[in-house]
């Protein structure tokens, strides 16, 4: 009896020291970087050889990175803001936007990311752009420069660009004239605009680039973290590389013209282009002229790269003062961006459309037991981001969040996907499936179908809809597409507009 009291007590003892020291195990630190309008395909250690990305690629040898990460579309032209308030909210497109009013009205901030960050211990703090209906004071405990949706447009009219467009034989009535840096450039003789010229405001409104003052902001969080005992979890929201696309003029030249070349589906005009709600009345579409012109292409080619280069200097700036303080060896880094953009490919510039380069957004993950320069090409959904942290801050999941934490892909416990397809819908005009390397998109106005085969085909060239040897792939995915927007609280009867 008393060896069994013995070995009673000593197991008693052995569970309690578990249990403190499983309960004193110091959390780790997770900092979140998020561009705004960032295509998958604008990295250079992910293929693309033509921009220069340092310390991005950093991220991608020194990480994981999950090549087919997907938004999951938007009830207007603003797609960044329901991509940001389905990775604040955990919740999907539809749903989340039926709760906005409850950020409006100040209700169940409780649920949001910082506020669960917050509640498990953390130090929570923001900056950049916002674009959620919450107010970023009431989710995060240190806020600063909160950034609109946007850099502010430069509206003056002066004599210069009315007199060229008058030339190039466009309007010149100046209450029907487009702000300064749309609708061009109509030719290389041009130059009503400069991505460098700070007297445009943008990104230059306050003197100094607004990918600059993040920068400031993160690193002044990061040096005043140091003093703290509390893990902190950072949340830096670029307003880069959206539109206007400005950098300073030696990132500029890092670009000529005569180095960049056009999108394999580079077309003058994209032919359903008005049906699918991506025609001149579109704000991102109204960027270019239109037909779209090979030098105009590459022209908002240069500037995209050239504001991309900029953001991953002040990115890297980031990670060199977050490796001064000692603390990398529990810190993890994601990087993603709210959707892509299509900026040439398909004839259209924008990110309202179903193509991967409008869809998919880079995804690296970097940390202490995440591998490096590893892969993956398992379908996830881009606001996984906040699941994957809650788990790293041993935060139990609550059920209002749908979206997954990717570690145990990252980590290779597990090879499948955690979604059996990707979901995108477009506000009324545009329905997508993705599943099992094909691609279903839905233009519901004109009853438009069309069918990619991801794997042979990743630049959507090819439409396979109206091939006989395709019909049960499209009744397949069409049907498992009807199944999904019910899933989704999806508005649109996709069956009483199209019958297969």
């Amino acid at each position: 009896m008393k060896k069994l009291l013995l070995a009673l007590l000593l197991l008693c003892i052995v569970a309690c020291n578990k249990q403190k020291n499983e309960s004193s195990k110091e959390k780790p630190n997770v900092v979140f970087i998020f561009a705004d309008d960032m295509t998958y395909s604008a990295i250079n250690a992910l293929g693309n050889n033509e921009i220069i990305t340092p310390n991005l690629d950093k991220l991608v040898t020194q990480g994981t990175t999950f090549t087919h990460a997907y938004n999951m579309g938007a009830w207007n032209g603003a797609i960044c803001a329901a991509s940001r308030a389905m990775i604040m909210s955990g919740r999907t497109v539809w749903n989340v936007n039926n709760f906005r009013q409850n950020w409006i009205n100040n209700k169940e901030l409780d649920k949001t990311w910082g506020k669960l960050m917050e509640n498990a211990g953390y130090d929570t703090y923001m900056t950049g752009k916002w674009h959620i209906d919450a107010k970023a004071n009431n989710v995060f405990q240190n806020v600063k420069h909160t950034r609109p949706g946007m850099p502010n447009d430069a509206w003056e009219h002066n004599e210069q660009v009315a007199k060229f467009k008058a030339i190039e034989g466009t309007d010149t009535d100046p209450a029907t004239l487009m702000p300064i840096g749309y609708n061009r450039p109509l030719s290389e003789n041009d130059t009503t605009w400069s991505p460098s010229n700070p007297k445009f405001g943008g990104f230059w409104e306050g003197g100094k680039h607004w990918s600059e003052v993040l920068k400031d902001d993160a690193i002044g969080f990061i040096e005043n973290a140091e003093k703290s005992k509390n893990p902190f979890f950072m949340y830096l929201a670029f307003n880069a590389p959206h539109d206007p696309r400005q950098a300073p003029q030696e990132y500029i030249d890092m670009y000529p013209l005569e180095n960049i070349s056009l999108p394999k589906s580079w077309q003058p005009e994209y032919p359903f282009k008005d049906d699918m709600g991506c025609g001149p009345n579109l704000r991102d579409e109204a960027l270019a002229p239109f037909p779209r012109t090979e030098y105009a292409t590459k022209k908002h080619i240069q500037e995209y790269y050239a504001i991309i280069t900029h953001l991953d200097t002040q990115i890297g700036k980031i990670i060199n003062r977050l490796e001064a303080t000692g603390k990398m060896d529990n810190t993890y880094i994601i990087f993603t961006a709210d959707h892509g953009l299509a900026i040439g490919k398909h004839g259209l510039i924008g990110k309202q459309s179903q193509y991967d380069h409008s869809i998919r957004a880079p995804f690296m993950i970097m940390g202490p037991d995440i591998p490096e320069n590893k892969k993956v090409n398992a379908d996830i959904y881009l606001q996984d981001a906040m699941a994957t942290s809650l788990e790293l801050a041993n935060i139990e999941k609550p059920d209002y969040v749908f979206f997954n934490s990717i570690l145990n892909l990252a980590q290779g416990k597990q090879n499948v996907s955690n979604y059996n397809a990707i979901y995108n819908g477009y506000v009324d005009l545009q329905r997508m499936i993705r599943k099992d390397g094909f691609k279903l998109i839905i233009y519901p106005k004109i009853k438009k179908l069309q069918l990619f085969d991801m794997n042979k085909d990743p630049e959507e060239m090819n439409n396979l809809a109206d091939n006989d040897a395709y019909k049960e792939k499209v009744k397949s995915l069409f049907n498992d597409l009807v199944t999904l927007q019910k899933d989704m609280n999806d508005p649109l009867d996709l069956t009483s507009i199209i019958n297969l």
